[in-house]
């Protein structure tokens, strides 16, 4: 049986599936589902850090944002050079080991006891 954290990770990706269906091939990195949801974990993020201690919100808040920022960035650049599918993939590696990141940064401001939980589980 699924957890509460898979089904709503589900019902995300449904959602983005839904709000912008596709068309024909991929012509573009905005048009990657992977993308889409990179980009919106960049938005959250930065939205995140707003709550986020005025103490906190230069350290932690900054390093939050740039790894979480660095996640759509790196797709977006390995998409540009998608003509190596090995410097693509990389790319993708990269992005995979930022969004990692992004959710230690996130449940320690949680652990901290800087955000509730709740705020870190929607994030």
């Amino acid at each position: 049986m699924p957890s509460d954290g898979e089904v709503k990770e589900v019902k995300e990706v449904n959602e983005v599936k839904d709000r912008s269906p596709r068309r024909g091939p991929v012509k573009n990195y905005t048009d990657l589902l992977v993308y889409k949801q990179a980009y919106r974990l960049a938005l959250d993020v930065s939205r995140f850090t707003k709550i986020l201690p005025r103490a906190e919100q230069f350290e932690l808040g900054r390093q939050l944002r740039r790894c979480a920022g660095s996640v759509p960035a790196n797709i977006t650049e390995g998409w540009t050079k998608r003509n190596s599918p090995m410097e693509f993939k990389r790319h993708l590696l990269i992005a995979a080991g930022e969004t990692a990141e992004s959710k230690f940064w996130i449940e320690l401001a949680s652990d901290e006891g800087f955000v509730t939980r709740a705020a870190a589980i929607h994030c």
